[in-house]
């Protein structure tokens, strides 16, 4: 049978274990005719680049699917009528990856690398500055008044 990879996408309002639910609907649906679901991943609760029918966020889901065309043409069509599922997208693949997928590997290696707000860490480098202290304009107002000063020394001798 062909494999295939789905990722779904679920209303940010329903609980974790309603998506796990709904996971096991779909694996119930393809088990019945003899297909399977080979890798499922949780994504967990993320923001969306656009808004989705007045969403911002959504459960995401990545599965790794052992299915005839029939079954995922039908999957899709249930998923559809799903009031629960904002986007499901499913690509046919030549292999399904046992990997953790670049989601999930990125998810572990941003942990600890941020600083304590939760940002990047540090100033970017760059030109602009805050303008507190060592900023280019302090540097050159003390360049001017040393010139001014030396100046009215210069005059006074």
């Amino acid at each position: 049978m062909p494999l295939y990879e789905s990722v779904l996408i679920a209303r940010n309002d329903v609980s974790q274990a309603q998506v796990e639910a709904l996971v096991t609907e779909i694996e119930t649906l393809l088990t019945q005719d003899g297909g399977s679901i080979e890798k499922r991943e949780f994504w967990g609760l993320r923001s969306l680049a656009y808004r989705i029918k007045k969403n911002r966020k959504g459960h995401y889901v990545l599965l790794g699917l052992n299915a005839r065309p029939d079954q995922i043409r039908e999957l899709e069509r249930q998923l559809s009528l799903n009031e629960d599922v904002l986007r499901v997208l499913t690509l046919r693949v030549d292999a399904i990856d046992e990997n953790p997928s670049p989601v999930m590997s990125r998810k572990s290696d941003d942990r600890g690398d941020r600083g304590p707000r939760g940002g990047a860490g540090g100033k970017p480098a760059g030109r602009f500055d805050s303008g507190r202290g060592g900023s280019r304009r302090d540097n050159d107002r003390e360049e001017y008044r040393a010139r001014e000063h030396d100046g009215v020394e210069a005059e006074a001798e």
